[in-house]
């Protein structure tokens, strides 16, 4: 398969999403069975293929404008990083627990009551979802990345695009204080994080790629005070740690011409049964200037689905060019409605023009129990977009 010559502008598509699906049950299933060594690779292979198949083909068949493989073959977002070097002092992702049915009754994808879940805690655990040192320089073993888009591109014919944890929350994830006998301190350490990172998005662009998504779900950390207090209570500056990472994602993404470059800026993602909604304090608006200003990105994919992420005033900072993709569409909860979406894009409209926004659920999809529910939203998503952006492109 392959994509079509007639393919909208990556860079102005209005319709976009976070990049992660609900997983099948059975593919879960095939994964533990894989970690205790009841089915080899090539079966495992066999069922991330025919996952991965299925999910893009519903993808297609809503209209979106740009497409991926559900993030499945991953045990946690940020593996596409963590699994994709050695050096850290941690332990490998398995998939445990899988085992266990959900009841028909229990798969309702309405969040449980708002709670803090506690979120990188240094103990022991795979790299990047737990805050570890190294135990020698970080090196390459895999390009995460470049297998999923080979895969998934093999299976699409819409754009594929590919999903990389960004250099802040690497960052936030590395115990530098017990680290100093391999890095002399967080530049050291990020200058490998950016040499990896350029040669995992060369290699994928030169396999076709032309939409790498950055996720930075540590950015609303620097309005969050719980998140605040624990940097200051390591001696850390975090205005200096802001710009640090800024500069870090700007030379991830630098001379990769006809790429398109998003980045995702995250307050939470969802729990699931049982679970907690990781949830940030504080809204947009302290660093919202720094941020839209001054990061070098094409695309701003942004959680706007409640209040308490605060008004679109901050949007008047992101500068000509650049599109604010807005996650009106939560990704839990009941399907929303075109009254709704129509009123929230007024309010945003007051900031910036049409030509610069466009729309995406508020996040991933990955613990969504009511699959129907998500490709209700997502095809509201598209037809509304079809209805506002009528005299330009499908896109």
């Amino acid at each position: 398969m392959g994509v079509s010559d007639n393919s909208p502008p990556l860079r102005t598509i209005r319709t976009d999403h976070v990049g992660s699906f609900p997983r099948p049950s059975w593919l879960r299933e095939l994964q533990a069975q894989y970690e205790d060594g009841e089915v080899n690779g090539e079966e495992l292979e066999a069922g991330h293929r025919r996952a991965i198949a299925d999910v893009i083909a519903r993808q297609e068949e809503v209209g979106l404008s740009v497409v991926t493989d559900g993030e499945f073959s991953r045990r946690e977002f940020q593996e596409s990083f963590g699994g994709a070097v050695v050096g850290f002092d941690s332990t490998p992702h398995r998939y445990e627990g899988f085992h266990i049915d959900v009841a028909e009754e229990d798969r309702s994808d309405a969040p449980v009551a708002t709670k803090r879940a506690p979120s990188g805690m240094a103990e022991r655990g795979p790299a990047i979802l737990h805050r570890r040192p190294a135990v020698e320089r970080l090196r390459m073993t895999r390009n995460v990345i470049l297998q999923e888009y080979q895969r998934a591109s093999s299976l699409a014919s819409t754009p594929v695009k590919v999903t990389l944890i960004g250099p802040d929350r690497i960052s936030q994830r590395f115990a530098y204080e017990n680290s100093y006998s391999v890095y002399e301190g967080m530049e050291d350490f990020l200058e490998d994080v950016i040499s990896i990172e350029r040669e995992m998005i060369s290699e994928v662009v030169a396999a076709g790629c032309r939409y790498v998504q950055i996720d930075e779900p540590g950015y609303t950390a620097y309005v969050d005070g719980p998140s605040l207090e624990m940097m200051r209570a390591r001696g850390e500056d975090p205005d200096a740690n802001l710009a640090q990472s800024i500069a870090a994602d700007n030379a991830v993404i630098g001379g990769f011409p006809d790429v398109t470059f998003a980045i995702h800026i995250c307050r939470g993602g969802g729990g699931g049964r049982g679970g907690h909604w990781f949830h940030r304090q504080g809204t947009y608006d302290s660093i919202s200037e720094r941020l839209f200003s001054q990061l070098d990105f094409d695309r701003f994919l942004l959680e706007y689905d409640t209040e308490e992420v605060g008004g679109f005033e901050s949007l008047r900072f992101i500068t000509a060019g650049k599109i604010a993709v807005l996650g009106l569409v939560s990704n839990h909860g009941e399907v929303e409605t075109k009254d709704y979406l129509k009123q929230r894009l007024e309010e945003a409209a007051k900031y910036l023009t049409l030509d610069q926004l466009a729309l995406c659920p508020r996040c991933g999809f990955t613990g969504v129990r009511d699959e129907e529910k998500v490709w209700l939203k997502l095809a509201l998503i598209r037809e509304f977009a079809d209805e506002v952006w009528t005299e330009r492109p499908r896109g």
